[in-house]
């Protein structure tokens, strides 16, 4: 975690922590990060202003602690999926755990993916990293398959980051759906 946060130690503490997080995804999701202060988050999760700004510095710490706890979900959810499917799955699986963690939060990874800082874009990286070396490993490492992973990750995250601006009339369901095969196709088509 970022300097600027201090972690839960009891039990209570980290039931505070979890509705503090997920009143700032919600303000993230339904009001933007124009609107995202710590006084809207504080209203959300029905806590004083000083109950947050005592677990974080301030609002960008909180922001990164949001982004944080998504992109940790990513990286299980990726991880569950591959070890869960059998060899040849592996890339609707990846591509179907990819989809359903942006769709859960598809509201609030374009907010995230705007307002990145340095040491946001890091953690965002190192998770891409993460799934990416995940998805490898499951589906055996090759260049086509290195190849596959940064398209389905690239093509994901574009979507999430794009689709309020650019729709593609699809739902994550469809969108997976279609992604996959195409991966399939040029696995096939590289071997």
């Amino acid at each position: 975690m970022q300097e600027g946060f201090h972690p839960p130690q009891q039990a209570r503490s980290r039931a505070s922590l979890e509705k503090v997080l997920a009143a700032a995804e919600y303000v993230l999701a339904h009001h933007g990060h124009e609107e995202f202060t710590i006084g809207a988050v504080a209203e959300r999760a029905g806590l004083s202003v000083g109950a947050i700004y005592r677990r974080f510095a301030g609002k960008d710490q909180l922001l990164y602690a949001v982004k944080d706890q998504l992109l940790t979900r990513l990286e299980t959810n990726v991880a569950e999926a591959l070890g869960e499917s059998g060899p040849h799955d592996v890339v609707a699986a990846f591509t179907r755990a990819l989809a359903d963690t942006f769709a859960a939060h598809d509201r609030i990874f374009p907010e995230l993916l705007d307002g990145q800082r340095a040491d946001g874009r890091e953690r965002g990286l190192q998770a891409l990293a993460a799934i990416q070396q995940a998805f490898v490993e499951a589906a055996g490492d090759s260049r086509a398959v290195r190849m596959t992973a940064r398209t389905v990750i690239g093509a994901c995250v574009h979507r999430a980051a794009t689709c309020g601006y650019w729709p593609d009339g699809l739902d994550w369901t469809t969108w997976a759906a279609e992604t996959t095969e195409l991966a399939l196709a040029y696995l096939a088509a590289a071997k």
